[in-house]
């Protein structure tokens, strides 16, 4: 970094604006003196008590929370930012259509509710029918419609509903035609699909045993609900009693031939395969025994479809950025052949239509769409609307038709039709009202030189005529984990960003999945420094060109992300003027002992193991702040139904952060209530985030 950036960071933290009103101290917050004692190291938790469910706890959280409510409302920018908000999201916004017998099924969100309704139609122009509204359940709109799917006759619907933004999800089923919900829901289920019996007399999902302890997530368990059954009786498909944080997921082949079960360890994107024959069966959930397909944990394996007794799966092995192989089953041990070898770019999905394998495929971190026979000839790359991102794709195995979502920066998600044959473009079938011009934004991609010479591509996007040498408050997000790739997608928060004038940028970090399971790698555990290092390497290139400075810097990043932002100010808390890590992993020495925390030890490391203790403990954000230091103004944002990130990290960082900040920034504990870890969130919810969070990054990087 040159040194004009050296030196605006130093300045950076002289320059801060001052808030509309002065902000009282944060509450008192008492130290104990817990530790962890661990491979012969003592460190310091002095804030474990706010791990528990105390009165304590919960005083210390309204404290903060009220505090922290009072700052963002008088901030003089939120009002304005809040308006925006409300004119760009409460547009009518549909979901990809499930196609079942003609009739069309998808979410329909409209601008003036909370969460988004289950419609049917019969094709784009029949007229609607809502049969599940969410917004029925709750006057506040946090109860959530979290997944849904159709049985094959169309008859019933099965759908997830979760309360409070919860991971935990209670089953329902539907008469289609009557509207009528069919008695006894299920309970305890989690990280699970849904898929139904070929006769349509029951469904396959996911459920843990009732233990007493809800963090107890283990000895996952394949079920088979029969309709019109209490779930009590509910049958056990497949289990694995030898290996009690095994999870277990199933899928029904479109024909109704075979019951793809697959098994999965914690976050891993490796995965084992068993196939499990149906259709001999007259009771699909007392089957022959599972077939063994795949029994290591080597690689990953996405079924896509079959065709008779021939599978089709997209998988890694040998193939770190993806390729799609065929097996048969009945002739002897499986084998699998190539169908479609390993590209320079990332197979990152793949669908059965129309007798063709439709490929998504990511460019740097960009989507193309191809067409391959299902002898692996290439028919071509299907056209898109332009350069950005298919969100959501529905196809079946035999119809010549297909449907995608696809959005970009400056595009809200619009829902087209593609004929497979490749006899025309794709055709719009539902176009959102943006509200908006979308020509009024540009987006560039650019590549940045990390620590190691690693070339990171990062989106710059913002209003046009901005010039790219006049700094400009600068918004930076960022992930770098678990393969999850970040591509151009649309988003409110954003766009009234660059309205505004500020510049978006999106960094694609190693950890993520944008080029395949090597790049995934880089960023992982005893590699995790790898992530930290090209976001700031993205920062500092922002700043070196001209877009920016670091008085006028925010980064942001959720979840993995929060991890990000909390380590990358440890690291450097003088390049931004303003960070705010969402439901972030803040404590990397005790998140194995939370909910689904030791899922994560596959990306991470575990602390367990002395060799990935030191490692965890060098960047973890609570235990590497240091006191005197001054870090820049820090919104850290949780939710208190959390099942996943348990706010237990975000107030620990807190309260550690408050005590450590010697500079004037203020350092904010923003808590939503009745929401989780971002799933199921009702819209006033999201906006009522997004415009704290705009706030205060706008406020404290010198924005007009």
């Amino acid at each position: 970094m040159r040194t004009r950036a050296l030196l605006g960071a130093t300045l950076a933290l002289l320059s801060l604006p001052l808030s509309a009103q002065p902000l009282p101290p944060p509450p008192d917050t008492p130290r104990s003196n817990a530790a962890v004692r661990a491979h012969g190291w003592q460190v310091e938790d002095p804030y474990r008590w706010l791990e528990a469910a105390s009165p304590a706890t919960t005083q210390w959280v309204e404290a903060q929370a009220d505090r922290s409510d009072r700052y963002l409302t008088a901030l003089p920018e939120r009002a304005a930012f809040k308006t925006q908000l409300e004119s760009i999201w409460r547009q009518d916004r549909h979901g990809v259509p499930q196609v079942v017998g003609g009739q069309w099924f998808h979410e329909w969100l409209q601008a003036d509710r909370n969460q988004p309704a289950l419609w049917t139609r019969r094709g784009a122009t029949g007229t609607p029918r809502c049969l599940v509204d969410p917004n029925t359940w709750s006057a506040a709109g946090d109860i959530a419609m979290t997944q849904w799917r159709v049985s094959p006759d169309g008859r019933y619907l099965a759908y997830a509903r979760s309360d409070g933004g919860a991971d935990w999800n209670t089953l329902h089923i539907v008469d289609v035609a009557s509207g009528v919900e069919v008695p006894g829901p299920i309970a305890r289920v989690k990280f699970s699909d849904l898929a139904w019996a070929p006769d349509s007399s029951g469904i396959f999902y996911s459920r843990y045993p009732d233990t007493g302890d809800d963090d107890d997530l283990t000895h996952q368990q394949l079920m088979f609900h029969l309709i019109g059954t209490d779930a009590r009786d509910d049958l056990t498909v497949f289990a694995r009693s030898d290996a009690p944080r095994i999870g277990i997921s199933g899928e029904v082949s479109e024909d109704g031939r075979f019951l793809v079960i697959s098994l999965w360890q914690g976050a891993a994107r490796e995965n084992a395969v068993r196939i499990q024959p149906l259709r001999d069966s007259e009771t699909p959930w007392l089957g022959a025994e599972a077939i063994p397909l795949v029994d290591r944990f080597h690689a990953r394996y996405h079924f896509i479809g079959n065709v008779e007794d021939t599978l089709y799966f997209l998988t890694t092995d040998r193939a770190p950025r993806g390729r799609i192989v065929k097996t048969s089953l009945g002739h002897g041990q499986p084998r699998f052949d190539t169908v479609v070898a390993e590209s320079t770019d990332t197979l990152e999905s793949a669908s059965l239509a129309g007798g063709m394998l439709i490929l998504r495929y990511l460019h740097q971190a960009q989507h193309r769409l191809t067409r391959h026979g299902l002898d692996g000839r290439d028919h071509g790359d299907i056209p898109l609307p332009a350069a950005g991102t298919i969100a959501a794709i529905s196809a079946r195995a035999r119809d010549p038709e297909l449907l995608f979502s696809f959005t970009a920066f400056n595009r809200p998600p619009a829902i087209w039709s593609l004929r497979v044959d490749g006899s025309d473009a794709p055709q719009p079938v539902w176009h959102p009202s943006a509200g908006f011009d979308p020509q009024d934004f540009v987006t560039r991609q650019v590549s940045v030189s990390s620590r190691d010479g690693t070339r990171i591509p990062m989106f710059i996007t913002h209003r046009r005529g901005l010039r790219p040498d006049t700094p400009h408050p600068t918004l930076l997000y960022g992930y770098g984990g678990f393969g999850i790739s970040l591509t151009p997608r649309f988003s409110p928060l954003q766009l009234a960003w660059m309205a505004r004038g500020g510049v978006y940028a999106v960094a694609n970090l190693r950890g993520g999945g944008e080029f395949g399971d090597a790049w995934h790698r880089a960023g992982t555990g005893a590699r995790k420094q790898n992530v930290f290092d090209d976001f700031t390497a993205a920062a500092g290139f922002l700043i070196d060109q001209g877009w920016t400075t670091p008085s006028q810097l925010a980064i942001h990043g959720r979840s993995n992300g929060g991890l990000l932002v909390g380590a990358v100010i440890n690291q450097h808390p003088r390049l931004f003027a303003a960070a705010i890590p969402s439901v972030g992993v803040m404590d990397m020495l005790r998140f194995h002992r939370f909910t689904i925390g030791w899922a994560w030890t596959g990306d991470y490391g575990d602390p367990e193991q002395a060799d990935d203790f030191a490692v965890l403990r060098a960047y973890s954000p609570y235990h590497n702040l240091r006191r005197g230091e001054r870090y820049p103004a820090v919104l850290v944002t949780t939710a208190d139904h959390d099942d996943r990130v348990v706010p237990a990290h975000s107030y620990k960082y807190t309260a550690a952060l408050q005590a450590a900040q010697a500079g004037p920034a203020p350092v904010l504990l923003r808590v939503d209530r009745r929401a989780g870890h971002g799933a199921g969130k009702a819209l006033q919810q999201r906006i009522e985030e997004a415009a704290d969070l705009l706030a205060f990054a706008w406020h404290h990087t010198g924005g007009d």
